[in-house]
């Protein structure tokens, strides 16, 4: 072989890397620049904080932190750039942010929420769980120890990870709240997955108002004629499908290419084929979620139905009217992942499922409901429910095995401990990449108040 052959080899070899290394990075661009403007375009217009922190803390990561955004506050939009790469995503009251994925940005504006936004009433004139007027009432808990642990959470980092929000309920009460200076009470904050445990409660509304039944195969048509026609509502909720999914936010995942390629989430979720038999094998899926949330709006005749259902049925009932929890570009609301709310709404939701179901005397959930959602699936190790993390396997140590949670992947948690009578919410940005938090300690500490 000669020199001149070896060299063009080499050079072919060279190419053919270069050329791989760029298609990869291709498909990885709208997940880049997508993830970049939704999540800039929810943290802008949502919840209201600006630009440049959400870029030095929320974006601060991997091919994420090198996009070049522009906030436009007239048009109420964010466009982010990454190499020859671009997403834009807008901001629709109501709606929150969609991220433009095969629809045109003048047909999505077009479309109205209905009634304008949620809020119906103005919780600074209200007590307390309805309202922002707090109780002043001894529980029995140590607040001055809640207030020092509050102090090392949010301002000296004891715990690690970034929190932006800290609320303790005990006995129904708040009894702790602590904010970092950029953030308050008002401020809605995302939830990422504890929007799951939000579509459970949608459901169990739904079952108690005999709209849906569990129990019985999803019937969804792409599935009549396979065996995942044997699929029920109960194998989705408790992520025992047997549907293929690859959850991993690392890379390019079905849970990335849901999120930031696909207009029709739910679609893409039920794509996929069958890899076990439904209810014998338990893989966490965010694909699962919006299948049931598309599973909740074909119940609807319409459109307008299906959005104030929510609100009339769930928030304006529990003192949480102004929460956003956004659609995808089809209008299926993102069950997942996109849900949008202070931390003492998300306090309220918690406290929803310790007074199983009831809130400020009314039953809200129907009877079992919280039962049922804390009940193990039966191949999740203890770990899972429906919608719902348990503690049966002791993933928090320190923490009593009856505690139940609400997950979100940053490091968004509502805690929720009966026994204890106790929900400790903690919203911030505390990914397992960067270290995480340490919630046991965080969640040991809190109990020692008691």
């Amino acid at each position: 072989m000669t020199i001149k052959k070896i060299f063009y080899g080499v050079m072919t070899l060279i190419a053919a890397a270069i050329l791989s290394v760029a298609v990869y990075l291709n498909s990885l661009l709208p997940i880049i620049t997508g993830y970049a403007a939704k999540n800039l375009c929810s943290d802008v217009f949502v919840s209201g904080r600006e630009p440049a922190d959400i870029q030095s803390i929320d974006l601060n990561f991997s091919f994420i932190k090198f996009t070049k955004n522009t906030v436009d506050f007239k048009e109420k939009s964010v466009t982010s750039k990454f190499l020859w790469g671009k997403s834009k995503a807008i901001y629709r009251e109501g709606f929150g942010a969609t991220l433009l994925r095969d629809v045109a940005e003048d047909k999505l504006r077009k479309i109205k929420y209905p009634g304008g936004i949620n809020s119906v009433y103005s919780q600074d004139s209200i007590k307390w769980p309805l309202g922002d007027i707090l109780p002043r009432k001894n529980t029995g808990i140590d607040t001055i120890k809640l207030g020092e642990i509050s102090k090392s959470l949010i301002a000296d980092n004891a715990y690690k990870g970034n929190a932006f929000a800290f609320l303790v309920l005990h006995k129904g009460v708040p009894v702790a709240e602590a904010y970092k200076p950029q953030f308050n009470k008002n401020t809605r904050l995302l939830s990422w997955s504890m929007a799951k445990s939000y579509t459970n409660a949608i459901v169990g509304i739904m079952v108690r108002e005999k709209k849906l039944d569990i129990f019985q195969p999803a019937g969804i048509e792409e599935w009549k004629n396979d065996v995942r026609n044997k699929i029920t509502l109960n194998d989705l909720m408790q992520m025992q499908s047997g549907l293929k999914w690859n959850e991993d936010y690392g890379n390019r995942s079905d849970v990335t290419l849901m999120l930031h390629c696909e207009s029709d989430m739910s679609h893409f979720a039920f794509d996929k084929p069958a890899e076990h038999p439904a209810g014998t094998f338990w893989y966490y899926s965010s694909g699962t979620t919006n299948i049931v949330n598309y599973l909740i709006r074909k119940q609807f005749p319409n459109d307008s139905l299906y959005y104030t259902f929510a609100n009339t049925r769930l928030f304006n009932k529990t003192g949480m009217p102004d929460v956003v929890w956004e659609s995808d570009p089809t209008g299926t609301r993102v069950g997942s992942s996109y849900l949008y709310a202070t931390a003492r709404d998300y306090a309220r939701f918690g406290l929803l499922y310790l007074n199983d179901g009831v809130f400020n005397g009314e039953r809200i959930l129907p009877e079992g409901w919280v039962k049922y959602s804390t009940t193990v699936a039966s191949s999740s190790q203890g770990e899972y429910g429906s919608f719902f993390w348990l503690n049966r396997s002791k993933r928090f140590p320190s923490a009593p095995e009856d505690m139940y949670s609400c997950d979100g992947h940053d490091g968004q948690h509502i805690f929720i401990l009966p026994t204890q009578q106790l929900v400790i919410v903690v919203l911030g940005y505390s990914p397992r990449s960067k270290g995480g938090m340490d919630f046991d300690s965080l969640i040991k500490d809190v109990i020692s108040a008691l």
